[in-house]
């Protein structure tokens, strides 16, 4: 792979993109299919991805990123918002010269999808929310000093793990007020008017039951809401329900998040 930062469709590339006050380690497969841009969970990194990538195979252009602070390459920010995770999918897709490209967002990686498609409708080929993006109110006062207290606990096991790429590079208190702002995204006020403003072709994956954080079949209720989605909006529907929870669907399910893939595609030829 090149390591140099010019765009190019026909080698592959891995490298730095600079954005802001940081840089993020990017990998762009290259080739002339489909731009397809893989947005990580909240945490995570862009490993999470290979079995779906695997599946869909080299027809398709895969792009994937660590976002800030995140993996083993990316570099810290000032900047950890929601808004800068959008801002940098447009970083990233100008860095390696594409205009269009469909989205693929797993957990945190799905609100950032599902905007970047309701505010891009001309460069968005689609999107695929895999277990996120559904409209839910789970942030309640005094959430916040809870959230921080249990990223202090953490602390030491995160910093254990730093080297690996497996915990971001964030203090306690940026972790915590990124979870918190993530949560008040996901209220059915903020979210509904962004999802109602989609309209390119999207899919959901979602899990069953419960993950890692969860309580009871609070994950399932999140879930219920999305056919309220899917009522208001025909762009949008459920590609596939699977038995796996949110924390194992992109190892154990990747084949209906691929397959989910390939329907939007489809349906983007489709309206051209």
């Amino acid at each position: 792979m090149t390591k140099d930062s010019t765009p190019s469709t026909n080698s592959k590339w891995s490298g730095m993109v600079p954005v802001d006050d940081t840089a993020l380690a990017v990998t762009d497969t290259g080739g002339p299919g489909i731009p397809v841009v893989y947005l990580n969970g909240h945490f995570a990194t862009q490993g999470y991805w290979r079995r779906v990538i695997a599946e869909l195979g080299t027809s398709w252009r895969h792009i994937t990123y660590d976002e800030r602070a995140r993996g083993r390459k990316s570099k810290r920010s000032a900047d950890y918002s929601f808004e800068a995770a959008v801002r940098d999918v447009d970083a990233v897709l100008a860095a390696r010269g594409v205009d269009r490209a469909l989205a693929v967002g797993w957990s945190y990686g799905a609100f950032v999808a599902a905007h970047w498609a309701s505010r891009n409708p001309d460069r968005a080929m689609g999107a695929v929310l895999v277990d996120g993006a559904q409209p839910h109110d789970w942030v309640k006062d005094g959430m916040e000093e809870g959230a921080l207290k249990m990223f202090q606990r953490m602390r030491w096991l995160m910093l254990l793990l730093r080297p690996t790429g497996l915990t971001p590079r964030m203090t306690a208190e940026q972790m915590a007020n990124s979870t918190i702002e993530a949560g008040k995204i996901a209220r059915l006020r903020e979210l509904r008017p962004v999802l109602d403003k989609i309209t390119i072709p999207t899919r959901y994956v979602l899990a069953s039951g419960a993950s890692l954080g969860s309580k009871g079949g609070e994950q399932e209720h999140n879930r219920a809401g999305v056919s309220a989605v899917t009522a208001r909006n025909a762009n949008i529907r459920v590609s596939a329900k699977v038995s796996s929870s949110q924390g194992a669907i992109l190892r154990k399910d990747f084949r209906a998040v691929a397959d989910a893939v390939r329907e939007v595609a489809a349906l983007d030829r489709t309206d051209d």
